[in-house]
């Protein structure tokens, strides 16, 4: 009776932990997770924690709802003017309904992915097809991708349950025998632009030299008239201090003129004069006897 009753409360005790191991389970923080009976969905989204089911009726799929990155391989698109460029891009996505994602996928990343994918390379495709080469270039790679961004994740959260967070753009590179062209068609344009700035560089520069030589023009004749009126009053000032001083004594006067005059004119070991010994040139050479004796009488 005791074994027997032992048995029974082991087993019952095996029951109880094969319900429970069956009937509760736990969805992570990372997790969502949908309900099934018999492959029919019977609960949506359910929200991270622990929660019950019936066992054997009734399963669980659990889906990781973390950004998931997909990261494309190269590919060649044609441009509005038909030029290639490769380009090199990545998806950003994530699970946000997970019973549509159940449905289009049965839970599967890698059939997501492959219908993600062919998405992404049309809506690229045309994207580019739309614009030309010197755009491409040109735009900022965030801006290029906003409306191929807002395109896909309208679409695939319909289809597929999924968000479609960010596509960027990695890498756009032009084949060799377009890259030869576009370099030449750009060094032409920098080298307009170049001639242009230089154009408009000369003439403002030749406006600001003759600015400048007609404020040099002004002011060196301002300066010179200045210079003149101011030469000319200090040589009327002049004349009348010499006036004054030589109008005090006229006999020195008369005297410092000559010893001038013998200065200037026997400056030179060479030079002759033929003149009249009595001649009043020499008056200050002869003898001061001879001179107070030629003096005027002067009372």
């Amino acid at each position: 009776m005791i074994n027997n009753r032992s048995l029974l409360i082991v087993g019952g005790l095996a029951a109880a932990a094969w319900l429970a191991s069956n009937s509760l389970f736990v969805v992570d923080e990372t997790e969502r997770a949908v309900k099934l009976r018999f492959g029919e969905v019977v609960e949506e989204n359910i929200s991270p924690g622990l929660h019950f089911k019936v066992p054997i009726t009734q399963t669980v799929r659990k889906f990781d709802t973390r950004v998931l990155t997909l990261d494309t391989d190269p590919s060649r698109y044609l441009t509005l003017e038909q030029k290639a460029v490769i380009v090199d891009s990545f998806v950003m996505w994530q699970v946000v309904n997970p019973t549509r994602y159940y449905e289009a996928t049965s839970g599967d990343e890698m059939m997501a992915i492959r219908l993600i994918q062919p998405r992404v390379d049309e809506s690229l495709r045309n994207e580019f097809g739309r614009l030309d080469l010197q755009q491409i270039i040109a735009e900022r790679r965030d801006d290029l991708m906003t409306g191929p961004t807002q395109e896909l994740d309208q679409l695939l959260r319909d289809e597929l349950g999924v968000a479609i967070l960010d596509v960027r753009v990695k890498r756009i590179d032009l084949p060799d025998d377009v890259s030869a062209a576009v370099y030449d068609r750009m060094r032409s344009e920098r080298e307009r632009e170049a001639r242009e700035w230089r154009a408009q560089g000369q003439e403002e520069a030749e406006r600001i030299r003759a600015n400048a030589d007609r404020r040099r023009q002004v002011l060196l004749a301002q300066a010179t008239e200045r210079a003149e009126t101011l030469r000319g009053e200090g040589d009327a000032e002049a004349a009348e201090i010499f006036s004054e001083a030589y109008g005090k004594d006229q006999e020195f006067y008369r005297f410092w003129r000559s010893l001038n005059a013998y200065r200037d004119s026997f400056s030179e070991g060479q030079d002759m004069l033929v003149l009249d010994p009595s001649s009043e040139f020499f008056r200050y050479l002869k003898s001061p006897e001879r001179h107070d004796q030629e003096q005027p009488d002067q009372g």
